[in-house]
């Protein structure tokens, strides 16, 4: 059986397919009677940011100053942490945001300070996928960039990660989302997660 009040942060690059992996590995626990709960960093943010009419949308909030990123950051993460008690959660979030004025680490100190999360999970997979995936999911706005950002943004993801790990004490492990290898993928988090 699995410690109570386990934190876990999954993280990816947008396109990659995260929540679709957590959404998998949360039927195969369910249904092992293994209660996790999903909660997404990003909603938070949108929630406070929209009660304060800063953004229309979740894509709209890269563009806000970085100022005020931080303040929405910090809102996310008490909300969170306050929630968790000895619950097992997953935190469906970014490593880091790629804004105009260069990547925002998505779980800063004062962050992790609220979190202190036992393993952060990268999803990544080939940055040709995952261009091919953003160009066909009309439902998100997101900035156009090439197959060399999409894996820059990843290689930065692992270095910001390590830094998280030296911060909380926490793991690190990367999941791999293929094409067509996507129970695979649920395979991975779900033994990261028992």
């Amino acid at each position: 059986m699995i410690e109570l009040g386990k934190k876990v942060v999954v993280t990816g690059v947008p396109g990659v397919g995260k929540t679709t992996v957590i959404n998998g590995a949360m039927e195969r626990l369910a249904a092992e009677d293994i209660a996790y709960k999903a909660v997404n960093f990003g909603t938070f943010m949108f929630e406070v940011a929209q009660k304060e009419n800063l953004a229309a949308d979740r894509d709209e909030m890269r563009r806000l100053d970085k100022a005020v990123q931080k303040r929405l950051q910090q809102a996310a993460a008490s909300g969170i942490a306050a929630m968790s008690g000895d619950a097992n959660i997953i935190v469906d979030t970014h490593s880091s945001v790629k804004t105009p004025a260069g990547f925002l680490a998505g779980l800063p100190e004062w962050v992790l300070r609220e979190l202190m999360p036992d393993i952060v999970v990268l999803v990544e997979t080939d940055p040709d996928q995952i261009l091919m995936r953003r160009l066909s999911d009309a439902s998100r706005t997101r900035d156009m960039e090439g197959s060399r950002a999409i894996a820059e943004h990843q290689e930065f993801n692992r270095a910001v990660s390590a830094a998280y790990a030296m911060y909380s004490g926490c793991t690190v492990r990367i999941v791999r989302n293929e094409n067509f290898l996507l129970e695979q993928g649920i395979d991975d988090l779900v033994s990261v997660l028992r």
